[in-house]
């Protein structure tokens, strides 16, 4: 239409008032007969028409698919068709009547104002969308005569698009003229953006938090590998992307998918084939029910089952797939829908519909024709008149109340009661603005909006704060990016008595509750569409549990790994952890490695085997030693006791059995004064034995010089010089001991360098010096006499005893040469085994070597035990 078309100074803030016809630039001085503005062509829409004070407009969805003519440009192009009727869509749009109706009836709501509607089908066609929007705000009067362009526009505000995609089209427009637009289906997040879309509300939820509630109940079941089909519409590919970035969080994507727009039969077919050859056993679907249908048929033709699907809020609830064929692959189905609600006496004006034959309601007509599959014989000026020949023909007076569709079935209320309270918040805001007091207005001057020429941006002051409840209990208000309250049913498809899909509530999302109690689930309701009845596991990677740690796959996403143990002394007490924690220097790890236990503290016992062995031993050899020196006092009168210094043995035997209780000390678990005893008795014992055997040594050696001539040198070495001499040496050790113990004695000691499993409690020597001169001065005088008895092994005597005392050194020194490489190579309890080891071979090395040939004499053969066995020499040699 030339002229009286919408300008943005007309209706909004900036543009108060009106124009006049001497502002309209064709008019000039003509007062006469001016020629009236005509409509250049009419859309061929259809849809439904009721006059009315204040015309309201409407936009649904009543059919799926927009058929279109061929293009020759040899001739006027064929007027688009629409084809597969949609009961649902039909029933928003009656919804949309019938509370218009019911408003006109209410005399509290707008009295004395009649309301009136306009609405048409969008075909889920943006083109066709636009061609109703365009209608709608502009008028379809055949000419325009009234160019002062005052009064109410055609439409007041729009209550529609159910699609995100035609609403932010049509938004984008509108908004420039601040109409006001309700949508009741299209949820698309980027709706919410106040600056680009001015003037659209919705009493749907954003996807935003639609996402919110799928994201919940994927963490419920522990789903992290999902798979993603969406539209490819800014429906499905914002809410995808919300859902995407939400899914990042705590798992992953395991395949992304778009439906086709042309319904390409390669593309389906190769999202099917991504779908079976995934291992993701969840799959969520955004998506309108035109856009899936085609994927849904080729998934019944090559029977996908064991999968489960999460519907968006655009076919959760869609009829078209509540078939029988579809329930084996679909069924199970867990969905997001909008709120359920009741409209009491909806029903009975859905069934009261009877055919009209005006073309403003041309939708009717297609409804019955649809409804009892037959063809009206007026409908001569439709573009498929061939269609309907040999068909059944329609009276009009078919009986709807027998029919069973989605039109009549008002048991699940969720777009509909969408559409009722649209319908409602633009009543209430038309009841507000009349209830304006003059004076106390919102607008310029505090002035009010005028019910008989109110414009769509006053309108629009009062939507975005319109507040009430509906009958039903739920609140109706906007917030500030126009968006409804954020409410969902769980929705689960099950089947029905007669073998088809139906869907019962299951749960509910509100995102006012508190965190961690907006969503609810009934578990008992649901049913799980696998033999196993129970949730599926959808995970790339089952998850790791304690003791392990997740290490990631090159190439692959988070959710794939595989799980590596810890490490020895490290733990994780939790599943799915990325590291593993080192435990205390006190703990270790256990064998599952999921937790810090106290390490096993190890030293020499008395209760374990090889303690009570060398314990055995080492009483065994003091045993043995005091027998030798008991037999020794016994027979002290003796030759073979006295020639051998029998105070000396009775000393050195005494230091044996010292030498045998000194490995005591080393067996249990160490305490301070242990520590500081075992080395010092040990030492001190030893010195006093080679003392003793040292001083033998020079007894024997000086007896041997007394016998020649001349020679009184034992008068110089008697029994005081040998006491002597061996209390001497025992004090140089005694000094020894005191200097490292009173400068850094030996303290116990938690080794937990050596063995990390394991706290070795041992003794720290402390000084190192102090102990090297403790064994190095043992070493000196065991050396000293193994040299002297070295030299007098062959002395003549018929019983030397420096033969004895030379073999006895051997031993010693053999044994603790031996001892250092062996003690310092050992780890933990045995390296004081090494020890006690050392000193009982030793011992039992000097007891044997010197003290049993004279046993053997003194107890098997007393005949030799004689002076004259002892001084006889050997027979001179020829």
């Amino acid at each position: 239409m030339s002229c009286g078309a919408l300008t943005p100074g007309e209706h909004s803030p900036q543009g108060l008032q009106s124009s006049t016809p001497s502002s309209l630039g064709f008019i000039g001085q003509v007062d006469t007969v001016v020629p009236p503005c005509r409509l250049q062509e009419k859309f061929d829409l259809y849809g439904l028409y009721k006059e009315g004070d204040i015309i309201l407009g409407g936009i649904s969805e009543v059919h799926f698919i927009t058929v279109y003519p061929e293009m020759s440009f040899t001739a006027k192009p064929e007027p688009l068709s629409c084809e597969r009727f949609d009961f649902t869509g039909f029933q928003w749009a009656q919804t949309m009547a019938f509370a218009i109706e019911e408003i006109n009836r209410d005399p509290a709501l707008l009295p004395n104002i009649t309301l009136g509607y306009r609405l048409y089908d969008n075909c889920v066609n943006l083109a066709v969308a636009l061609r109703a929007a365009t209608a709608l705000i502009s008028g379809e009067d055949d000419s325009v005569t009234d160019y002062s362009c005052r009064g109410t526009p055609p439409v007041l505000a729009i209550v529609g698009d159910p699609v995100s995609t035609y609403s932010i089209a049509m938004s984008r427009i509108l908004g420039l003229f601040r109409i006001p637009m309700v949508s009741y289906y299209a949820t698309c997040s980027c709706l919410s953006n106040r600056k680009e879309f001015p003037s659209f509300f919705r009493t749907i939820p954003s996807d935003t938090f639609q996402v919110k509630a799928m994201v919940q109940i994927f963490k419920h079941y522990g789903w992290t590998w999902v798979g993603v089909i969406v539209s490819n519409d800014d429906y499905g590919l914002y809410a995808a992307k919300t859902f995407i970035e939400e899914v990042n969080s705590f798992g992953c994507i395991a395949f992304s998918e778009i439906l086709p727009r042309n319904n390409d039969k390669s593309e389906i077919l190769k999202i099917v084939r991504t779908i079976k050859q995934s291992t993701a056993k969840v799959i969520i679907v955004f998506s309108t029910a035109a856009f899936l249908i085609p994927l849904t048929e080729e998934i019944v033709q090559q029977k996908i089952r064991g999968r489960q699907w999460i519907a968006s809020e655009a076919w959760a609830s869609s009829p078209v797939f509540h078939t029988k064929e579809l329930l084996p692959y679909l069924g199970g189905t867990i969905g997001i829908t909008v709120r359920r609600g009741e409209i009491p006496g909806l029903e009975q004006f859905l069934l009261q519909i009877r055919p009209v034959f005006d073309s403003r309601n041309n939708l009717v007509k297609l409804f019955w024709e649809n409804m009892f599959d037959c063809k009206f014989q007026e409908n001569t000026n439709n573009h498929n008149l061939s269609n309907w020949k040999g068909s059944k023909i329609c009276t009009g007076s078919e009986d709807i109340g027998k029919t069973k569709t989605a039109y009549s079935d008002v048991s699940e209320l969720r777009g509909s009661y969408n559409v009722y309270k649209a319908v409602y918040a633009l009543a209430h805001s038309l009841d507000n603005l009349m209830s304006c007091e003059p004076g106390k207005g919102p607008f310029q001057n505090n002035s009010c909006a005028d019910i008989t020429t109110v414009q769509p941006w006053q309108l629009l002051h009062y939507l975005a704060r319109v507040n009430f409840t509906t009958h039903y209990g739920d609140r109706v208000s906007f917030d500030e990016n126009g968006d409804a309250l954020a409410i969902y049913d769980v929705m689960s498809w099950q089947r029905a008595d007669d073998g088809s899909v139906k869907t019962v509530t299951i749960g509910l999302f509100d995102e006012s509750a508190p965190a961690g109690q907006q969503l609810t689930l009934n578990e008992d309701k649901i049913f799980w569409n696998f033999e196993s009845k129970r949730p599926p596991r959808s995970v790339c990677s089952e998850s790791c549990q304690p003791g392990t740690r997740k290490a990631t796959r090159k190439g692959e996403p988070l959710c794939c790994f595989d799980c590596v143990p810890c490490a020895e002394g490290d733990i994780s007490n939790h599943t799915d952890a990325f590291e593993c924690l080192k435990c205390p220097p006190d703990f270790w790890s256990n064998p599952s490695r999921d937790q810090c236990v106290p390490k096993e503290i190890e030293f020499l016992s008395y209760e374990e085997p090889l303690g009570i062995s060398l314990t055995t031993v080492s009483v065994f050899g003091a045993f043995i030693s005091a027998g030798v020196l008991a037999v020794f006092i016994y027979y002290r009168n003796t030759p073979v006791v006295r020639a051998n210094n029998s105070e000396l043995s009775f000393l050195l035997l005494l230091s044996l059995i010292l030498c045998f209780l000194c490995s005591l000390l080393f067996i249990g678990q160490p305490l301070h004064l242990t520590c500081m005893l075992r080395h010092v008795v040990f030492g001190i014992s030893f010195v006093l034995c080679i003392s003793c055997i040292l001083v033998k040594t020079i007894v024997v050696i000086m007896a041997f010089r007394a016998t020649l001539p001349d020679n009184n040198v034992m008068k110089w070495f008697g029994a005081a010089q040998q006491r002597g001499t061996v209390f001497v040496f025992t004090v140089i050790q005694a000094l020894i001991c005191i200097v490292w113990l009173s400068t850094a004695s030996p303290v116990p000691f938690k080794n937990t360098q050596y063995q990390n499993s394991k706290i070795i409690f041992e003794c720290n020597v402390g000084s190192i010096t102090g102990f090297s001169f403790l064994l190095g001065y043992i070493g000196l005088l065991a050396s000293v006499c193994f040299l002297l008895a070295f030299l007098a092994r062959n002395l003549p005597d018929n019983f030397n005893e420096a033969k004895f005392i030379t073999f006895s050194m051997l031993i010693f020194c053999a044994v603790w040469i031996a001892f250092i490489p062996a003690y310092v190579s050992s780890p933990g309890k045995y390296s004081d085994a090494v020890e006690i080891f050392a000193i009982l071979a030793s011992s039992f090395g000097l007891l044997i070597a010197i003290f049993v040939p004279k046993c053997y004499i003194i107890l098997l053969h007393p005949e030799k035990n004689t002076k004259k066995s002892l001084m006889g020499r050997a027979a001179p040699k020829k």
